[in-house]
């Protein structure tokens, strides 16, 4: 005699597990973690190295001092770790980079209740945390192929009137200054890619966050290929603006923050101090995901709402 069995949601026996999306998410990160490897040399490894491993120290210490089932084993720490150190220059100096996992982590992460419970991408604040405290190393470029105490070598967006910008295919495939794992649009591209197949992320919001940066720099007169392809536009479109915790749910959400990603990266680029806003733009619309998925959150079908009583 079969036993109806009554338990909380989810009901589906095959979801995805955490310890599955992490793992995937790391796979997508290994081509361009190994296009920073080709262009900025062996420092790129050692960068990730130290990033991986004090984010998974960090979360070890910070379970055992809240008392709480220790969740190194998720493998959600190495990918923060990892996705930091993308978003890092290889110039940087360790003890920096140690100081942005322990933001990541600790402050962001664990002081929030965990996996899940953050309301901003980690690795995005330990960035602009990173960027705001040390702005001369984390702008300290070196070109592709260059010693580490090379001169330094500006960005794509950063380079000045009547300057040569690097062509279509040297940013394409990454032969550019810049952070060590946002150069490469190909590399980046086909973990993108290979996360959409998995169905790890939907396309949803990047496809909505390059389509209006590209929108809106041909309304303003400038070039929207390569607008897209230099800087960390891929980089956050796919790794970042799809955080589970951080982005809303629904895909009409989903669309809304890429939306509001392309409108303010345009805005920071284009009005701002800093050559660069993805960064700034996903940081700004974790902040707002709770109100997207408010206003884009899906009715059951049938229901009415509340009829407030009036006197």
């Amino acid at each position: 005699m079969n036993k109806l069995i009554v338990t909380p949601s989810p009901h589906d026996e095959n979801y995805t597990k955490t310890t599955t999306i992490m793992l995937n998410v790391i796979i997508a990160l290994l081509p361009t973690l190994a296009a920073g490897v080709w262009y900025f040399g062996p420092r790129a490894i050692s960068v990730t190295a130290v990033t991986v491993a004090s984010c998974i120290l960090f979360e070890w210490g910070c379970r055992i001092l809240m008392k709480r089932e220790n969740t190194i084993t998720d493998l959600s720490a190495v990918v923060t770790g990892v996705i930091l150190a993308m978003n890092l220059p290889v110039t940087l100096p360790y003890w920096m980079a140690v100081i942005g996992a322990f933001v990541a982590i600790v402050v962001v992460k664990q002081l929030f209740g965990g996996l899940g419970q953050n309301f901003a991408n980690p690795a995005v604040t330990a960035r602009i945390v990173l960027m705001v405290s040390f702005p001369a190393a984390m702008t300290n470029w070196i070109a592709p192929k260059a010693e580490y105490d090379a001169v330094s070598s500006a960005t794509p967006l950063a380079l000045g009137e009547g300057a040569e910008l690097p062509s279509y295919a040297e940013l394409f495939f990454g032969n550019t200054g810049g952070c060590l794992g946002e150069t490469c649009a190909l590399a980046l591209l086909i973990g993108g890619l290979y996360l959409a197949a998995r169905r790890i992320i939907s396309l949803a919001a990047p496809v909505s966050f390059i389509g209006s940066l590209a929108a809106l720099s041909v309304i303003a007169g400038e070039d929207p290929l390569y607008q897209i392809l230099a800087g960390g536009v891929f980089l956050g479109a796919f790794f970042m603006a799809t955080d589970y915790a951080t982005t809303p749910i629904t895909t009409k959400g989903k669309i809304v923050f890429g939306l509001g990603c392309g409108v303010i990266t345009f805005v920071i680029r284009n009005f701002g101090s800093y050559p660069e806003g993805v960064s700034f733009s996903i940081l700004l619309m974790n902040i707002l995901t709770p109100y997207i998925e408010q206003l884009t959150r899906t009715k059951p079908l049938g229901a009415k709402e509340a009829v407030k009583n009036e006197g």
